[in-house]
């Protein structure tokens, strides 16, 4: 490998053991065996090179959210899989996610990873529509990155606080599922005054 990718993988392993803030210039050069100005050669400052390695992070997973889906598209079967698959990447305590909720918390102090961040976040919006309601990322229509792609981020977002605040009472995908299921079944029952005055 180049510098350039020691760099990364350098990063990455700072990114697990130290996060955004506690992690330094220093740490990543002495953990990828570069020197100080490698870094601006290649990434411009550390705060991108922190970005670029939390994205390949994160990118890691996507095998893992998509391995063994069950369900047809778009089916309560195919959110509780997807979901389930998520929740067994949050369960580890050096769990990737415990990263997000940093850049959440303390996002002044990193501006530059978290508009990195926060650019990357559509994408990754976008491919949950995909891998939930089936076809390709490059074809999901800017419609459903608003609101369906914003409701499972929503979702995400949510349970990655859940786990890392409180992972013995955190939901698993089959409450989500049936909290899901009742949700639907609430929404399809027309109640009187939902229907409108009798025509008669």
């Amino acid at each position: 490998m180049g510098h350039r990718e020691d760099l990364l993988e350098g990063a990455k392993r700072c990114l697990l053991a130290k996060g955004f803030v506690r992690t330094t210039a220093r740490d990543i050069v002495k953990e990828s065996g570069t020197n100080l100005a490698s870094i601006g050669y290649h990434y411009g400052s550390k705060d991108a090179l922190l970005a670029q390695a939390y994205l390949e992070l994160v990118e890691g997973l996507s095998e893992v959210f998509d391995g063994d889906v069950r369900g047809a598209d778009g089916s309560l079967e195919r959110f509780a899989s997807v979901w389930s698959n998520i929740i067994g990447t949050m369960r580890d305590p050096g769990s990737v996610w415990r990263l997000s909720l940093e850049v959440v918390v303390m996002g002044d102090q990193v501006p530059e990873v978290r508009d990195h961040l926060s650019r990357a976040q559509r994408d990754g919006a976008r491919g949950l529509v995909a891998l939930l309601m089936g076809g390709r990322e490059e074809d999901v229509p800017e419609r459903d990155v608003d609101t369906l792609g914003s409701l499972y981020t929503t979702l995400l977002m949510g349970l990655m606080a859940q786990w890392a605040f409180d992972p013995e009472r955190a939901p698993e995908a089959e409450q989500l599922t049936e909290g899901l299921r009742r949700l639907i079944d609430s929404a399809a029952v027309t109640t009187p005054a939902a229907a409108g005055p009798d025509p008669s």
